[in-house]
């Protein structure tokens, strides 16, 4: 580690969520190098969703949240008086500043502040606070203003937060944390331009991307053993924006128009989420249930796995009827890290991760003609998968690599 230890706040919508394993690495990987983490969540998940590193670096025990405040007003009233006397003590002035009514009016005569922001009393200072996805930098910012946190406010920026938030709250929701933010760091170059069209300072601006541990992923060339099936892979949440829809459609066009398919092809996804019964659905009423299956919801060693047993990843996402886009697909690096070539679409970042026609193939969103000559292409030519996983892998090592943006990370908040 360069430099002297830092001290971090992280400030996320909610912890530990097991789909949003870019925020735990970004966390462990400052652990790591020595820095200190403290994480502050309005919304503490269960321990069911729980993952490995959450337990071996005992982040709970740096997890802090609001204190839930009573509907009733006697209520509390009483149990606001225990919590000033238990918290007030770590740090008088700013919990006087969370009491002071001539300044905050309602927020502060309610306790509503002081519920919300006694965990971290006499915690600070910091020098980061590292908010992830506008809607925390927000938080972070009134946070800070209210004395609580302090340190350099650090937004990053993923995709959801400046569409569909952005279709509720109004394009001006972000006017006073662009004012009052250090640096904002978008994902892509895609919503490093967004950014700039909301009104953002480009020398406030850095594209920061999401990144895998290379490390965890070794490469392996893809080749097809005689006898062997042609194995398909996606690995997603399934909710509207990662088209899965399409990737069936596609599959089950192929194997309408190649027969000879049916018995050679495998389409797995492994993921849960909202839209699995329309995809049961969909997948009898094209009648490729030999050939398409759901897996369901699978732990990271299993993904593993399946990586290393598949030929080529499918991510057909498309932009949602709300709005919603990806940011870059953790599991698209992950796959191109251990060599499988994949097709994906011209969505958000992503023609920031797939070099086209080099490391896997994109389309256009919702082209189920597209995404079937493209998967039919590589069927009938295997011998090209070595060179675009390798493609693939090399990008990936370049500039997806954890470890490298982690270090860029620590540089950008001192």
């Amino acid at each position: 580690m360069s430099g002297k230890p830092m001290k971090f706040a992280f400030v996320v919508g909610q912890f530990p969520v097991i789909s949003e394993t870019f925020i735990l690495n970004q966390i462990t990987g400052l652990i790591d190098r020595g820095h200190q983490v403290d994480i502050y969540t309005p919304q503490r998940r269960a321990a069911s969703v729980m993952q490995t590193d959450v337990e071996k670096y005992s982040l709970l025990a740096h997890t802090y949240s609001p204190i839930p405040m009573p509907s009733s007003l006697p209520m509390r009233l009483v149990q606001g008086l225990k919590l000033i006397a238990t918290h007030f003590p770590k740090d008088p002035k700013t919990a006087a500043n969370l009491l002071n009514i001539a300044k905050y009016g309602g927020r502060a005569a309610s306790l509503w502040q002081f519920y919300t922001a006694a965990p971290l009393l006499g915690r600070g200072p910091y020098d980061a606070i590292h908010c992830h996805f506008g809607p925390s930098g927000l938080k972070g910012a009134l946070l800070r203003e209210l004395g609580v946190l302090q340190g350099k406010l650090i937004t990053t920026f993923h995709g959801s937060d400046i569409t569909t938030y952005l279709k509720e709250k109004g394009d001006r929701a972000y006017d006073h944390l662009f004012q009052v933010g250090d640096l904002f760091l978008p994902i892509s170059e895609h919503w490093k331009q967004q950014l700039l069209k909301l009104g953002c300072d480009e020398r406030k601006i850095v594209v920061h991307h999401m990144g895998i541990d290379c490390d965890k992923f070794s490469f392996a060339p893809r080749f097809l053993q005689e006898g062997d099936p042609i194995r398909l892979i996606t690995i997603c949440r399934l909710v509207e924006k990662k088209g899965v829809e399409y990737g069936i459609r596609a599959v089950a066009q192929l194997v309408k128009t190649h027969p000879d398919l049916k018995l050679k092809l495998e389409y797995n996804i492994a993921g849960d989420g909202p839209l699995k019964a329309n995809l049961e659905n969909l997948i009898q009423e094209l009648e490729v249930g030999d050939t398409v299956k759901l897996l369901g919801w699978k732990q990271q060693q299993d993904l593993i796995e399946l990586l290393d047993q598949s030929h080529i990843l499918l991510a057909p996402s498309v932009t949602s009827h709300n709005g919603n886009q990806e940011g870059i697909p953790v599991a698209l690096m992950e796959a191109m890290a251990r060599g499988l070539p994949v097709i994906s679409s011209l969505h958000s970042g992503i023609p920031e991760l797939i070099e086209n026609g080099k490391s896997g193939f994109l389309v256009p969103e919702r082209d189920v003609n597209g995404i079937a000559a493209k998967l039919d292409h590589l069927i009938q030519h295997p011998e090209t998968w070595p060179d675009l996983g390798k493609a693939g892998r090399t990008h990936v090592e370049q500039h997806f690599n954890i470890k490298k943006l982690n270090d860029r990370l620590v540089e950008l908040s001192r």
